[in-house]
């Protein structure tokens, strides 16, 4: 099963692509909420190229890496990855005339209920358009 999130970003193309695919943005904004961060990411944007990103809770209680493998990218257009357990992801950058429409399609896991999936990966996406929206004021 697929999960599909989206957000509009007041942005332009670039700013917005920028902001996914630099390491000093991703750290600001890839996290759900204010108690977890994104101390490290490192990316290679390349098809083959990796990106690993751990997140972790503010207070030590908890932390993980996000890690897979980019399989197609169209610069300023869209990214599709592979996570580690082989789960497709496709990232869209799509111009409209509020901005960018950031659109997200992923594979479904089962340790978590659908709801919680898109929930949590609807909040780290709000992170990214807050994050893009004040670095650009």
């Amino acid at each position: 099963m697929q999960i599909a999130i989206e957000t509009t970003v007041n942005a332009t193309l670039s700013q917005a692509w920028n902001a996914w695919v630099t390491p000093d943005d991703i750290i600001q904004w890839n996290f759900a909420s204010a108690d977890w961060a994104c101390p490290k990411a490192e990316i290679d944007l390349r098809v083959g190229g990796r990106f690993s990103y751990r997140m972790e809770a503010k207070d030590g209680s908890m932390g993980f890496d996000f890690e897979g493998e980019f399989v197609a990218i169209e610069p300023n257009k869209s990214i599709r990855y592979k996570l580690e357990d082989s789960r497709q992801v496709l990232i869209e950058f799509i111009e409209v005339e509020a901005g960018v429409k950031i659109m997200e399609t992923f594979d479904a896991e089962n340790e978590n209920t659908i709801e919680l999936q898109r929930t949590g990966w609807l909040a780290i996406l709000n992170n990214f358009k807050r994050h893009v929206e004040n670095s650009h004021r």
